[in-house]
């Protein structure tokens, strides 16, 4: 069955106003769509969108020349747009620091693959740092006084740094809603609880409250939460990540203004304190959590199942511990001030899914960030646009394109090439009740 003609005058609703959410959200309105609606369970920015969150790595770098991996060409066309946009298009751009990124590794196994796969020097302007001394000098004196042991790294000055991803959400979300774009957020209205199936087709969404949001065109863009929704042929795999912040003084937080991202593979990163409430916010690196339980939605199977929680497993928070030991000792006592799980979406190859449903025509997925998808915040809502026109561009439509081949017999533990903590896809059902920190409020889905 083919979908509806696409007219300024269709109607389009969109299932997640989170990051991709709002950013498709603004772009269909700049194209001159006129009926766009999103629906989300909670308010701009929703607490459980991977997007609200002070601050987001932010990186372009261009292929190796013998790189010829489709999505490594799509992801690159992809985060080419965001920079571009990042520094130009004036709702993001006050929410972009290019103050460059640090990529590094604390061993030979893992210092020869930032070699191997992320290092192209004559397509960058890369510093190498090969002791405490040179990382040190990367950052104003007694920022990093740690001895960096083991550690080298590449400093890649331009084109790199870090986004205020909150308040860039909310300032797309804003804009949106000044062009025309209704959003129906909150619970009961705007928790969409099963898309609406009509003659083998999607016809809408329904949300808690029962009413039933017709559409011509469904846009699902619920992140890790999408899989609840609609059956994906085991494309994706809702994998947590975890961070915390520790408190600044506000001489502390001006000391550490513009600097560089300090990123290592199989440690951790940081990035600069939050200039409203001085907060600095470090990630412990690892291949991610999932919280395998039995899903009703799927027979019973084990599943990975999202929930929200203003807490991270203590070995988390020792995993932080020893990233600051290594960089910033002075810090790695302090009181966390904040803490939380940070969900995403997995396919099997880590590149995104946007497309057009094979047997539901009028529904369009745009899913699977796959631990990337904040950076593209600016643009990603353009090549989701471009894919419901039928208009995505020939090198990012074939890596993006609905693909449940590559999941067949998929490895739910398959750690997708990322390292660190246990090297191995972790389970919040092993960490048990006491095994959380106690830091701020807690709530779950």
């Amino acid at each position: 069955m083919s979908a509806s003609p696409l007219t300024p005058e269709s109607s389009i609703l969109i299932v997640g106003a989170g990051t991709w959410g709002c950013s498709t959200a603004l772009h269909l309105a700049r194209r001159g769509y006129k009926h766009v609606t999103v629906l989300d369970p909670h308010p701009v920015p929703s607490p459980i969108a991977a997007g609200n969150d002070i601050n987001k790595i932010m990186e372009h770098r261009e292929l190796k020349k013998a790189d010829n991996n489709p999505w490594s060409t799509a992801f690159t066309t992809c985060t080419r747009a965001a920079l571009r946009a990042w520094r130009t298009d004036p709702i993001f751009r006050p929410f972009f620091h290019e103050t460059g990124a640090i990529i590094s590794g604390h061993t030979p196994a893992l210092i020869r693959h930032i070699e191997e796969s992320d290092i192209e020097p004559s397509k960058g302007d890369f510093i190498k740092l090969e002791t405490a001394e040179d990382f040190q000098r990367t950052m104003p004196p007694g920022v990093l006084t740690g001895e960096f042991p083991g550690w080298k790294g590449w400093l890649n000055k331009t084109g790199a740094g870090w986004i205020h991803a909150k308040k860039a959400m909310v300032a797309a979300y804003t804009e949106a809603t000044r062009l025309g774009v209704t959003f129906i957020t909150g619970s009961p209205h705007g928790n969409v609880v099963s898309l609406v199936h009509e003659n083998g087709d999607i016809a809408g969404a329904q949300t808690a409250d029962g009413v039933v949001h017709r559409a011509e065109h469904t846009i699902l863009a619920a992140g890790a939460g999408s899989d609840r929704l609609l059956d994906f042929k085991n494309q994706l795999r809702p994998t947590a990540w975890t961070l915390c912040h520790i408190r600044m003084s506000p001489e502390e937080a001006r000391r550490y203004r513009n600097l560089p991202v300090l990123f290592n593979i199989a440690k951790g990163f940081f990035m600069e304190p939050d200039e409203d409430k001085h907060e600095l916010k470090i990630c412990d690196e690892h291949p991610g959590y999932c919280n395998f339980v039995p899903d009703p939605n799927h027979g019973g199977e084990l599943r990975s199942i999202p929930f929200a929680k203003h807490q991270i497993p203590l070995q988390a928070e020792a995993r932080a511990r020893d990233f600051l030991q290594d960089t910033m000792p002075h810090l790695a006592d302090r009181p966390l001030a904040f803490a939380r799980i940070c969900w995403d979406a997995d396919t099997p190859d880590r590149a995104f899914l946007i497309d057009r449903h094979p047997e539901h025509r009028s529904l369009l997925v745009a899913v699977g960030g796959s631990g990337n998808g904040a950076m593209q915040m600016p643009t990603i809502g353009g090549f989701i646009a471009d894919a419901l026109e039928g208009q995505l561009q020939a090198d990012v439509k074939p890596a993006v394109r609905w693909r449940p081949e590559t999941a067949v017999h998929r490895d739910w533990k398959d750690t997708q090439n990322r390292f660190g903590g246990p090297n191995r896809v972790m389970d919040f059902q092993d960490v048990g009740e006491n095994g959380w920190t106690r830091v701020g409020s807690d709530s779950r889905l």
